[in-house]
């Protein structure tokens, strides 16, 4: 057995000292550096394969997306293939051209979802001060509830737009097709970022659209504002 001293070379292995220091809050800066990289760019949705060729911004390709896919169905769908591509079934076998048509949309979803997470702070939507029932937040938590930004925000300081693009096409490919073997990366963890991803996306539209259809109440100043409801 051939010795080797402290330091020394090892064939086929490079030398100690030409691997890079690396840390993990240096990994993240230069992770985030990246993405306000990226946002400052302008990013392609890629929308064009399944719906019009105009302009989107992330909000017009959301309410476009919801436009095409109900979002309970989407959900359903998802789910669907999930469990298709896990348990070598076939899905869809009439017409695998809608299970490809939403595998289009939800890579321009998720790209509009990479925009949204920087939006929290210019459009700030607060959920009433109330208690909020269970059953209406869903896989939210109560913080992701209040401010769905911050469900766009967990999924891409954890995964990025290609990583979700890897996790679509795992699922389309073993989903459509029947085969002895099963993903072998992680589709679990993109899966719930996703399923979340709808729903905090649907909420945000819901309430910005409140917020746009909020008429102010005008009131005359030579009149008390309870005179306007009194009975005649």
């Amino acid at each position: 057995m051939m010795k080797t001293t402290a330091g020394a070379a090892v064939p086929g292995r490079p030398p100690a000292c030409s691997l890079p220091n690396r840390n993990r809050k240096t990994g993240r800066r230069s992770t985030r550096k990246k993405q306000l990289a990226m946002k400052k760019k302008n990013i392609d949705f890629e929308s064009g394969c399944w719906t019009d060729r105009r302009k989107h911004s992330a909000f017009s390709l959301m309410e476009t997306f919801f436009q095409f896919h109900d979002p309970a169905a989407s959900k359903n769908r998802l789910y669907e293939m999930m469990d298709y591509a896990q348990n070598r079934k076939v899905l869809m076998k009439d017409n695998p051209s809608v299970i490809f048509h939403l595998y289009l949309s939800l890579r321009s979803f998720v790209r509009a979802g990479y925009c949204l997470q920087f939006k929290s702070k210019k459009w700030a939507i607060h959920a009433p001060a109330e208690p909020i029932p269970h059953l209406m937040m869903g896989p939210l938590s109560k913080e992701e509830y209040k401010d769905p930004f911050l469900v766009f925000q967990k999924a891409f300081s954890e995964f990025t737009i290609r990583d979700f693009d890897h996790f679509l096409a795992e699922i389309v490919y073993f989903s459509l097709g029947s085969f002895n073997n099963v993903p072998e990366s992680n589709i679990i963890t993109p899966f719930i970022h996703l399923n979340k991803m709808l729903d905090a996306a649907h909420l945000i539209l819901e309430r910005r659209n409140c917020k746009k259809n909020e008429v102010p109440a005008v009131v005359s100043s030579n009149q008390p504002a309870d005179s306007l409801f009194a009975s005649s």
